[in-house]
């Protein structure tokens, strides 16, 4: 394989990584601009625009996560193993305490309140040290682990492992296991909106997928599209039976258009079965289709994509910072939103055309700081720029 076909693969990868980033980061600009204070995919409260708003940031999180595990697959090749789990796990280990100090403030601006926030950073953190271990596994074991993980999880949903009440005492880690979203008292509030799994088995699928990268440019293209359309289709049959991979069935609605908003309504916290097949099988048509494809747009994902963990942290302080202007210019004060969003007051915020605005605004002004960056990591090769 020739170098150019080879940066070329990795720029696709790179691509779709930029490409679910900023879409991810509507939902964060909603989160902080919007004037309504409802569940977005609520059928008995939204409407089909804010609806439409939030669900298309349904692929971010699971294609990022697979899409980690890929590189550390591709990773695999040039370290050896002792290398890359040490990597792994000190890499999730920094970004475990990234999510509960720089990423948490982030969201509230509130250094007092001692709340803490545990989101996608902290599952690819853990997922990460998981992962650091798994690599000393034979591949069938990988595989094995990934397959129970992602498509076994829901079985806990029917309530077939109850914890004994002898065991109470480890509730905090089972809640942050597989719980929808939870808030704790460990002596001060803490929220785990991403129990881990099943995270843990998404990445190690992503660092299988890495194998395909061996394979010639056609061949491999025609995997990951054959593979992420039978995760399309395995989504509507299951659907369909209306049975199993997601603790909310589907049920009909006032009409076609609502019927089909909830039978794509499923559930991300946490992330069943049907969620990631119809997220993480159009991610993979897509980084299949992706290879071939050129131009102007596509180079300016690949930016964001090569710099995920600056990009993330800005964008979260430059919304949160932008949110303190617009609650003054709206007269309540900047001290309105100098919490966490679902505390903002209830006659704060902007319709859906401002929520876009704002958004196309801020990956405008993301863009410099992110080439930037991305520049400085191609230029320099110290050690720590790979935690960044």
């Amino acid at each position: 394989m020739s170098h150019q076909g080879k940066t070329y693969r990795l720029t696709s990868i790179d691509f779709l990584r930029g490409l679910v980033m900023v879409i991810m980061a509507l939902d964060h600009v909603r989160d902080y601009f919007w004037d309504v204070r409802f569940d977005p995919l609520d059928l008995e409260q939204t409407n089909v625009v804010w609806y439409v708003t939030r669900w298309i940031t349904h692929f971010c999180a699971p294609i990022f996560v697979l899409l980690a595990g890929l590189s550390a697959g591709l990773m695999a090749r040039r370290r050896t193993k002792a290398e890359l789990s040490r990597f792994l796990f000190t890499r999730g280990l920094w970004l475990i305490f990234i999510e509960v100090t720089v990423v948490t403030f982030a969201w509230t601006f509130q250094p007092l309140q001692n709340l803490v926030i545990l989101q996608v950073i902290w599952a690819i953190g853990v997922s990460l040290i998981v992962m650091s271990v798994l690599v000393w596994t034979p591949k069938y074991f990988i595989a094995a682990f990934a397959i129970v993980m992602v498509f076994g999880h829901n079985l806990l949903d029917f309530g077939l492992f109850p914890m004994p009440v002898s065991f109470e005492v480890f509730s905090p880690f089972w809640h942050a296991l597989h719980n929808p979203i939870f808030t704790l008292d460990m002596g001060f509030p803490l929220v785990a909106a991403y129990p881990i799994i099943p995270w843990i088995g998404v990445m190690p699928m992503g660092y299988l997928l890495a194998g395909l990268y061996r394979m010639e440019a056609e061949e491999r293209q025609k995997w990951l599209i054959r593979m992420g359309l039978s995760a399309v289709i395995l989504f509507f049959i299951l659907r369909a039976i209306n049975f199993y991979g997601d603790p909310n069935v589907w049920v009909a609605q006032k009409d076609m258009l609502w019927n089909i908003l909830a039978f794509f309504n499923v559930t991300k916290y946490p992330p069943s079965l049907l969620y990631l097949l119809i997220t993480l099988g159009p991610g993979l048509m897509m980084l299949g289709y992706a290879e071939k494809w050129r131009g102007r747009f596509v180079n300016g994902m690949v930016v964001f994509g090569q710099v995920p963990f600056f990009y993330y942290v800005l964008h979260l302080y430059v919304i949160h910072l932008a949110a303190l202007l617009a609650a003054e210019l709206q007269g309540l004060g900047w001290r309105a939103t100098m919490k966490d969003s679902f505390s903002f007051p209830p006659e704060y915020g902007f319709g859906p055309l401002v929520v876009w605005a704002l958004w196309f605004i801020l990956i405008l002004l993301l863009y410099p700081l992110c080439k930037w960056f991305a520049d400085i990591k191609k230029r320099r090769s110290y050690w720590w720029l790979s935690y960044l």
